[in-house]
């Protein structure tokens, strides 16, 4: 058994989709980044890809390659999922949580643990997801960004 912790973080601007968790949320603001921005998948598939020893999703989809522009981030959960199978290994379950000031999430966080697990091909309930404000404070407090965290438990697979 094996573990593994993520963090990401993006800038909220204009003109963009809000999207965690492979959900999309209803908001005037958006995460800015090359692919969707998603900073929970981003998270999560660091969490795992950090448990399998794989690096980091820098390493596996580079910002720098055009192939990855605006994709969903739960593609590429999916693919991270491929190099956990890969390795002979399995997700135990995944803890995770995004810290943003708004929008409220607790409704759609059922919906994101569902997209994310569909993504890996586990049950919802290995996945877990909790949202937080920081009582005004920082970049998430101040409403400039969202970050999120995430650990994840591998075990071989069966």
């Amino acid at each position: 058994m094996r573990v593994g912790f993520g963090y990401d973080v993006h800038r909220l601007v204009a003109g963009r989709p809000l999207v965690l968790g492979g959900v999309n949320i209803p908001y005037e603001k958006g995460l800015l980044g090359h692919s969707d921005a998603d900073v929970l998948a981003h998270a999560v598939m660091d969490a795992l890809l950090g448990a399998a020893g794989e690096g980091d999703i820098g390493r596996h989809f580079p910002d720098s390659d055009q192939q990855y522009k605006g994709i969903s981030s739960l593609n590429l959960l999916s693919r991270v999922g491929h190099v956990l199978a890969a390795k002979g290994l399995t997700v135990g379950n995944i803890d995770s949580v995004v810290v943003a000031q708004a929008p409220k999430l607790a409704p759609f966080i059922g919906e994101m643990k569902v997209r994310m697990a569909e993504s890996l091909l586990i049950e919802p309930g290995r996945v877990n997801v909790k949202a937080t404000t920081t009582e005004g404070l920082g970049f998430t407090g101040t409403g400039g960004g969202i970050a999120a965290y995430a650990i994840a438990l591998v075990l071989p697979a069966r």
